[in-house]
Order: C-alpha cells, then structure tokens, then sequence
C-alpha cells in the first residue's frame, strides 16, 4: 500500500507520473507540445508529465507551456521541469498569432468561478478564446477540455452520463462550456482539425478537490452540505495520463471523452469515513437530493487506460494530508452547486 504523499514536492512528482498509455501517445505523435492554459491546478503536473513521458518515449520534442502566468513563481519551476514558458493572454489575438507552432496543443484555459458575476467575460474565456486558437492552431492536433457540467443531473442509479447523451446544460457557465465545445467541432469542421474532447469530473489531489472540500468541513466540525448527495472523482495525475493519452485519439469529427473516475461516492459514506480517520464528530446539512452530475468513465479507461490511484487511496490520503495541516490551494470546488451558478 503506497503511503501518503508527505510533502508537496513528492505529491508534484506523483501527480507526474506517466501512464504508459500517456508514453505510447507520446511515442506515437509527432511534432512540439504546446499547453495553453497551464497555470491552472492541472496544467504545471500535466506538462511536467508531458516531459517525463517524451523522455521515457525516447523523443525529443519541445513542450511549451503558455499562461498569463498570475503566479508569477511558476514559470521557474515549469522551466526547472524541462518545460518552456510563454507569457500570453488567450484573448490577445496578436499574442495568439505570435505563439510558435506545435504539431500538438492541449487547450485547458476556460473561467468557471466568478462566470455569474462577469457572464461577458466567461462568454469570452469560453467560447472566444477558442475560436482564436483553432484559427492559429488550424495545422495542429488538438486536447480541449470541457466539463461534466455540460450534461444534466442524472439521477443516483443512472450509472452515470455517457458520452452519446444528450446535453443539457444548467446555468450560464455550463452553456458556455458546450460553446466551447461547438466552437471546437465547427472548426474541427472547417479546417479538419483532429480534436478530442474532454469532458472532465472531477480531478482531485491534496490541495484541491471534493474530497478535500468534505475532509476540510469534517476537521472543522463544520456541517456536510447533502444537497448534491453523490459524486465521482478521479486522482489528477490519472487525468494528466489520460489527457496526454487522448493526443493519440484525436479525431475528426472531434471524439468526445468522458474522464472520470470508476466509483460513485456518497457524500455521507465520505464524510463519516474522514470523520473514522481523523476522529472527529460528523455533521450534516440538508436533505439528501435524488440527482447529481456523475460521468460514466467506462469509455475514457478503455481508450485511455484504468486509474492507478482508485478513491479509496485517495480519502486515506487526503485525511492524513488535511489533518497535517497540508497546503491548500484556497479553492472549493463548489461541487454542492445545482443551480449552475458559480
């Protein structure tokens, strides 16, 4: 049994490690890695993957990872990783003309919090943004996330949304998720671009995620919201892997990919398992709903390969990680939201 990760530079290094799915694709594309997006809670893990796993391929290429760079420390630490850095702003269209060509990009940029209080500037992030970087990137073979958010809430024994179901996305943010993802197709389309799509619920490590968001609550004796009564999450290194493996199945039109992980959680199973693991009282809040946002990730661990670290690891973990007082990113996820406003 593989113990917790005790510090952030060897939680880093996990959450790099390369699937050997993710080192076939590598192995098997041509050309440069370019990541936009890369300063969000994935992308720094996910290029330093994209490194470790050309290495392991035995290829040489260049990964480039683009941000505006907010953090201003990270750039030194992508570049100690063998990762190049651009300063760029996705809605400068000279800036997007000015990035250097790759023969494969990794689209992660998108805004969610704070898309109810600025719905211009989500419309923008989310569906703008991609349409200047599919019209500069026409050449290139394209990753692009989206988000579960796009289907509806399904209902508890559903076994989860599917790739071919229909959307139905609530809220705001979640229309400009699937905007996002027509743009996309229409310039897959257009330009026959091979795209895949990437329909992500929910990544979780140390410092962020749903599990961390419950496991915080149980420390703080806080009560645990039971709005939204169930979820499924998937380790982010294992949608690092996938990610990085789903280059070798882009596709035109554009293939839609579910990552996800394999287990449905109850909220209430968690949160009375952190509160077994830390010793502390459990309360909750509200009354269990019949609905829930939940992926069915069969799809995605056929294509891409199975996970490595599966839930019940991770809930060790992140107890003894928020138990110790680990760093945190600051960031709830908000998972108990259902009304599509973030």
């Amino acid at each position: 049994m593989l113990s917790p990760p005790p510090s952030v530079d060897v939680l880093e290094e996990r959450l790099s490690q390369p699937s050997s799915a993710a080192i076939e694709a590598l192995a098997a594309v041509e050309g440069d890695l370019l990541i936009l997006g890369v300063g969000g809670k994935m992308g720094p893990t996910l290029a330093r993957m994209a490194v470790r796993a050309s290495h392991q391929a035995g290829i040489n290429r260049r990964v480039i990872a683009a941000s505006r760079f907010s953090d201003g420390s990270l750039p030194a630490r992508l570049q100690a990783w063998g990762v190049e850095t651009i300063a760029c702003d996705l809605l400068d269209e000279e800036a997007v003309a000015a990035l250097p060509e790759a023969a494969n990009v990794i689209f992660m940029t998108g805004m969610k919090f704070g898309a109810s209080r600025n719905p211009a500037l989500t419309w923008a992030m989310n569906c703008y943004a991609p349409a200047l970087v599919c019209r500069r990137f026409r050449h290139s073979r394209m990753v692009a996330f989206s988000s579960g958010n796009v289907y509806p809430l399904v209902s508890l024994d559903s076994g989860g949304s599917k790739e071919a179901d229909e959307p139905g996305p609530i809220g705001e943010y979640a229309i400009t998720v699937l905007g996002r993802e027509r743009t996309f197709q229409y310039f897959s389309d257009r330009y026959q671009i091979p795209t895949a799509l990437l329909r992500l619920n929910y990544a979780t490590e140390m410092r962020y995620g749903v599990l961390v968001d419950i496991a915080q609550d149980v420390l703080a004796e806080r009560p645990v919201d039971l709005a939204t009564p169930m979820f499924n999450v998937i380790w982010q290194g294992d949608a690092n892997a996938m990610t990085l493996a789903a280059l070798a199945h882009a596709a035109n039109p554009p293939r839609i990919i579910n990552i996800a992980g394999p287990a449905f959680l109850r909220v209430r199973d968690v949160a009375e398992q952190f509160g077994r693991l830390m010793n502390k009282p459990v309360r909750f809040a509200g009354q269990e709903g019949s609905t829930a946002y939940l992926n069915n990730g069969s799809e995605g661990h056929r294509l891409l390969g199975n996970v490595s670290v599966d839930a019940e690891t991770m809930i060790r973990w992140t107890a003894d990680w928020v138990q110790r007082g680990g760093e945190s990113l600051g960031k709830p996820t908000h998972f108990q939201v259902r009304s599509g406003k973030f």
